[in-house]
């Protein structure tokens, strides 16, 4: 069966990928920084029938990626790697004149060092996998200039990049990086307080996006959960 890893998977998009995957068929390791909510994630996910892995941990500790990387050896490869652990980098989000830097450097570590960190662990196992594939979370804030989301989009500026020039330097694995559009999650809340998130999709509505990534297999590039959506 194939393997895929998952960081943030304790809730949000992380978890709802989670158990999409596994209602698919696929085994997981899955990591967050709260082992309680990490737990009581692997466990509904576990209730698919698929053998999970769950490691709390912070992603920015080279030891724990590592552990999470041999975690899915042990369970017979990688097929997969999900980089969706994100941080802030300050809640609620200011401008960039009030941007505390302490905060954007932690927003660096975990949004952009740890992921190249862990698909650096990751890269013997993905290629030598029948159908590699990496899928690194990114933003509209990427690409779109919104007030107060400097520092969070520049990381996330830096993950499209970063995925860009993987996609060109491993020709035999497919490299996508999605931007999964406003979610009703934790994060965008601490965010943004008082926002009325009512109408914004669960990230359970978003994740068959990612899953059509996966099953048609498009060549590696930027993709918007939007348009995958449509594309049903």
């Amino acid at each position: 069966m194939p393997v895929a890893i998952i960081t943030g998977a304790s809730k949000g998009l992380g978890r709802a990928l989670a158990e999409a995957l596994a209602a698919r068929g696929w085994d997981l390791v899955l990591d967050a920084r709260g082992a309680g909510p990490l737990k009581e994630a692997a466990e509904a996910v576990a209730g698919h029938g698929r053998r999970v892995e769950a490691l709390p941990g912070d992603v920015t500790d080279a030891g724990h990626r590592a552990d999470v990387v041999a975690a899915a050896r042990t369970l017979g490869g990688l097929d997969l790697v999900v980089n969706n652990a994100g941080i802030l980098g300050g809640e609620p989000l200011v401008p960039l004149d009030s941007q505390p830097l302490d905060g954007f450097r932690a927003a660096l570590e975990t949004n952009v060092v740890a992921p190249l960190g862990l698909l650096q662990e990751a890269l013997p196992l993905l290629r030598t996998a029948p159908a590699g594939a990496v899928i690194n979370v990114s933003s509209d804030a990427a690409v779109e200039a919104y007030r107060t989301w400097g520092a969070y989009g520049a990381t996330k500026a830096a993950v499209d990049q970063l995925s860009a020039v993987l996609a060109v330097e491993e020709p035999g694995l497919r490299v996508w990086w999605v931007d999964p559009g406003g979610m009703r999650t934790d994060m965008l809340a601490a965010a943004e307080p008082g926002e009325d998130l009512s109408g914004t999709p669960a990230p359970g509505e978003v994740a068959p996006a990612f899953l059509r990534l996966l099953a048609k297999r498009p060549a590696g590039g930027r993709y918007t959960a939007a348009a995958l959506l449509e594309a049903l």
